[in-house]
């Protein structure tokens, strides 16, 4: 088989995906056939590049050319072009890495690439996920094999252990004392799972693993079979991941077939094997508990602690479960050792951390760095921990950010999902976005949660529709804190975190609702009031065409009124005017 000259790298990914990168692959194979191509270059589709802002993404070495927002027809040009002539595409280049006309920096050089390490996401944009030759080319399932025939159970666990591991799902729970404690536990029959209900909203890390590299779980989860003394495994993927659920069919598929999963595995006599099971969206199942009573066949609730999973968990029995990107980083701590990965992060949160970086900011994607604002609004907050965590005020921008110093200010790790907010953002409404999700995703099996959320929920509707008073701020914060101390499990017991955060924080907001009457950032529409700036007004009379219900009125070329009696608040009339002489107050 002939070695191909130029390889061009499509992100496939779900980002890129739903903009139609797969239509831009065969558009690149009907052009390189048609003109002879096809055996010098190979066209592969592969995980996500991270820089999901830039979608749909083809890089093509070995020049490491990074297109972007590339179209089906931008395709004839780039083969053309690029690949018959040698003629870069400069149009289409990621800016960052243009030097000048007839030089491009390496990705990995950019302002957005420079300061990661990627660990975690060390294959995910670099292989073909559906390939395992292209996964064991990069080192993949050699820490599987040394650890099979060079390594006690304990010593693989001592080995996570010294690493300082913890875990990614949110608790951040030393990963190695987890599988010391099943390890220690009595049974015959022991499981290991993994979690890849990503349910927080804004959150698709660990997605993009299973996309982009779905073989270093099933290595991870089988070495952990080893480790504990278990020989099944089950990875539990919410079903709204179509593409991580095919690839990792796949990846199970191949891994069977050569022999990485089943009977005897590397000779040792030691057998795995992994099963999925699909789960349908319920954010309570992220939960370990109920995750695990949901493999079961029963409905996904949360059961009391202790026992905890590690003595009794899957069907009973000791089972450790933890979620995707903690099982990506076990296969690098084995190959490099417990001290190269300890010497990453800080004191008490060691190693890499995947972040996904979404909302008001420009380069939207798994980052560590996001660009700055868009349009040059000022930085307000951001939101970690998802719907379990709080907002993060602009005054803590420079906080470290680990386990500890993030619960400090009154947030949290959660799986990584980071929401930027700029100077448009109510803070009121933010509390109530998350507080709507938690209530929607309430397994209601116990009261504190089931009740006193929608309590809640009811509370901040009442602001934001400008019936909070002061007293009520204070009854809020009461009942934030009992639903904190009586719930049953982890989502109830964090859902107050965005109100109480944001209480903390932005205080002066709510009052502002609350006394004041009105919506600082101009968000909550019975609190708004649109104006017509005298001075700036044209008597054009778009914004009286546009408005839909006539509440604007005025003579041409003269200042124009808005009755606010009639006015529903839509913003039509703003997003006409020209001379920016509508305003919101």
């Amino acid at each position: 088989m002939a070695i191909a000259r130029t390889h061009i790298l499509v992100c496939g990914g779900t980002g890129c995906s739903s903009s139609h990168s797969q239509a831009l692959i065969d558009e690149l194979n009907r052009e390189l056939e048609e003109k002879g191509l096809l055996g010098e270059v190979q066209v592969i589709k592969t995980g996500c590049f991270g820089l999901c802002a830039l979608g749909p993404v083809v890089v093509v070495y070995p020049e490491g050319c990074f297109y972007s927002h590339v179209t089906e027809a931008d395709i004839p040009e780039i083969v053309e072009e690029h690949i018959l002539k040698g003629r870069i595409v400069t149009r289409l280049l990621y800016q960052e890495t243009v030097v000048d006309d007839k030089t491009i920096k390496n990705l990995n050089h950019t302002k957005f690439y420079e300061k990661q390490h990627r660990v975690a996401l060390r294959n995910c944009g670099v292989i073909n996920p559906e390939n395992i030759d292209e996964y064991i080319a990069m080192d993949g399932y050699e820490a599987l094999g040394r650890v099979l025939t060079g390594m006690t159970p304990d010593e693989v666990i001592q080995t996570i252990k010294d690493s300082g591991l913890r875990g990614r799902g949110g608790g951040g729970f030393p990963t190695g004392q987890k599988w010391f404690f099943a390890r220690q536990s009595k049974g015959d029959v022991k499981y290991v799972c993994c979690n890849a209900d990503e349910g927080d909203p804004g959150a698709f890390m660990d997605r993009s693993v299973l996309e982009g590299d779905p073989h270093v779980v099933l290595e991870a989860m089988t070495i952990a079979g080893y480790a504990i003394g278990a020989h099944q495994g089950y990875i539990y993927v919410r079903a709204e991941y179509p593409i991580a659920i095919h690839r990792l069919q796949i990846a199970i598929k191949q891994a069977r077939e050569y022999g990485f999963l089943g009977d005897d595995i590397f000779g040792s006599g030691f057998a795995f094997d992994i099963e999925l099971r699909l789960g349908s969206g319920a954010f309570v199942c992220g939960e370990e508990t109920a995750l695990m009573t949901s493999i079961e066949g029963h409905r996904g609730e949360p059961r009391p602690r202790p026992p905890f999973p590690a003595v009794k968990g899957l069907f009973g029995v000791p089972t450790i479960l933890n979620n995707v990107e903690t099982w990506a980083n076990i296969p690098r701590i084995i190959l490099n050792g417990a001290d190269w990965f300890a010497s990453m992060g800080t004191e008490r949160s060691k190693g890499t951390k995947v972040f996904c970086l979404v909302g008001k900011i420009n380069n939207t994607g798994l980052v560590e760095i996001g660009g700055g604002i868009p349009n040059g609004k000022k930085f307000k907050a951001a939101q970690t921990g998802g719907p379990s965590g709080g907002c993060i005020p602009a005054s803590l921008i420079d906080t470290p950010i680990d386990y500890d110093n993030l619960i400090a200010i009154g947030s949290m790790m959660g799986s990584g999902g980071l929401i930027v907010m700029d100077e448009d953002t109510c803070m009121v409404d933010i509390a109530k976005f998350f507080l709507e999700f938690t209530v929607d995703e309430s397994c209601g099996k116990c009261t504190p949660c089931r009740v006193g959320t929608r309590r809640l929920l009811e509370m901040l509707e009442q602001i934001t529709a400008g019936n909070g008073t002061v007293e009520l701020l204070r009854e809020m914060e009461e009942l934030c804190y009992y639903i904190k101390a009586n719930s049953l499990c982890a989502l109830g017991q964090s859902a107050p975190n965005p109100v109480l955060s944001t209480l903390h924080y932005f205080r002066d907001e709510y009052e502002a609702h609350c006394i004041e009457k009105r919506c600082p950032a101009g968000v909550c529409k019975r609190l708004v009031r649109f104006v017509i700036e005298e001075d700036k007004c044209k008597g054009c009379t778009a914004c009286a065409r546009a408005c839909p219900v006539n509440a604007i009125s005025g003579e041409v070329r003269k200042p124009h009124q808005i009755d606010t009696r009639k006015c529903i608040k839509c913003g039509a009339c703003m997003e006409t005017c020209r001379f920016n002489a509508i305003v919101k107050r």
